[in-house]
């Protein structure tokens, strides 16, 4: 047995410990959900933080989630390199970014505790660096050809479509690439528009504006609650806007911590996010969030979350936590939303309008959240509702095993089925009415 394995089992040892006493002083919190959630109290965790998480196990044949009560799942396509982000093209070619968190030196014994976890998870190692294109020729809603659509990308991520022109949200910044429609490839090198930092929250997901004129990406911070300094953070836990046209960047609203899916509301064509919250807090504290998003607004990371709750680990800055803009949605503690999808209503039956959220799942608690595909129903431009699951059944009944993890979520070319990505499974599944 490695080093590497008896320190895991250790780690393990220490955080089971640790997690059977949070949960005696703890309790059971209440799932922190909704327009007016109950938000513990902040608990930090010190040097020991609640760290659990299920190793990686994927799919036996024949076994796929659980599908909500009218609809049915099948796999669009299996056996991809840690699918994370999906786009549809305008003739039915299905993009799949392959990327992946890359293995680091570790900083701290916690930090060597973590890496260890996220490999045994299979959430670290070699990124693929590709983007793969699918096709369903039959429209069967299994894809037949499989080919490599764009490679030797910088963790790949978010993708966009504008006219003959194809957009990659690479970690170190959005690459422009000449598109003829129907290829089936892309080998010319392409122009980077704008750069980010590399590094720490890495995914870059992108969305066009309604009107194609402009691109939205998401930048995620570089730490947990900026215990590096303000300095190695600038330019980073925030949306960019950036003008296709006079090819500036700015920054359209910060404070958000790691915004990932991005998505357009149609009746008040308002911008929305999902947003992975800090860590050490405690299972339910704070939750993570969907939100509107205004310009120019500031959503409180690092000094405060869900408002004006103050993180009194963070030298604090008054005039900033003032300003907090409160979320408009809690979706649970360390859920780690990612991928985001408005759903028009019919798109699948039973249910009305409203976004998809595909949640990757919690590691800082003591019992696990997230792991699913949920749904939030909106009405008027708002949500209204409870969350309600479309796919589940990605973990073992126990906790310590996962079958898949999702992440990014589109709408299928036939605009009724949705598409998942799903990067322990490596599988992009299709629901559909069954």
């Amino acid at each position: 047995m490695s080093f590497s394995d008896l320190f895991a089992r250790g780690v393990a040892l220490i955080g089971g410990a640790a997690i059977h006493m949070r949960r005696l002083t703890d309790g059971s919190p209440t799932p922190a959900w909704g327009s007016a959630p109950s938000i513990p109290a902040g608990r930090p965790q010190g040097s020991i933080p609640t760290l659990k998480m299920p190793s990686a196990k994927g799919w036996e044949p024949g076994h796929t989630p659980i599908a909500a009560p009218g609809l049915k799942v099948n796999a669009f396509a299996a056996g991809l390199d840690h699918p994370r982000w999906i786009e549809v093209l305008p003739n039915g070619d299905v993009l799949v970014a392959e990327s992946s968190s890359l293995d680091r030196p570790p900083r701290s014994v916690f930090d060597y505790a973590m890496i260890t976890t996220m490999r045994r998870a299979a959430a670290m190692g070699v990124s693929a660096n590709r983007i793969t294109l699918l096709r369903d020729q039959d429209g069967d809603g299994v894809a037949e050809t499989r080919e490599v659509f764009l490679k030797d990308q910088s963790q790949p991520f978010g993708m966009a479509l504008l006219g003959d022109t194809f957009y990659v949200g690479n970690t170190d910044g959005v690459v422009a690439f000449a598109y003829t429609a129907g290829a089936s490839s892309i080998t010319a090198p392409g122009r980077k528009l704008v750069t980010f930092k590399p590094a720490g929250h890495w995914t870059r997901s992108l969305l066009k504006s309604p009107d194609g004129r402009k691109l939205y990406a998401g930048v995620g911070s570089l730490t947990n609650i900026a215990e590096q300094g303000m300095a190695v953070e600038e330019g980073r836990a925030a949306i960019y806007e950036l003008d296709l046209e006079s090819g500036r960047a700015r920054i359209f609203a910060s404070g958000l911590r790691n915004a990932v899916g991005l998505a357009w509301e149609p009746t008040t064509g308002v911008l929305w996010t999902v947003v992975n919250e800090r860590d050490g807090l405690g299972d339910e504290t704070p939750p993570d969030y969907l939100t509107s998003v205004r310009d120019g607004g500031f959503y409180g990371w690092p000094y405060c979350y869900w408002g004006q709750t103050v993180d009194d680990r963070v030298p604090q800055d008054p005039a900033m936590v003032a300003k907090a803009i409160t979320p408009d949605y809690a979706l649970g503690g360390h859920t780690a939303s990612l991928g985001l999808c408005w759903v028009p209503a019919g798109t699948l039956p039973g249910f009305p309008e409203g976004m998809a959220i595909g949640q990757h799942g919690s590691w800082n608690r003591s019992k696990l959240s997230g792991y699913k595909l949920v749904f939030i129903p909106f009405a008027n431009g708002r949500p209204a509702g409870s969350p309600v699951d479309i796919l589940s059944g990605f973990l073992s009944a126990d906790e310590k095993e996962a079958y898949g993890r999702p992440v990014g979520v589109t709408l299928g070319h036939d605009r009724r089925s949705l598409l998942m990505a799903d990067d322990v499974g490596d599988v992009i599944w299709r629901v559909t009415g069954a």
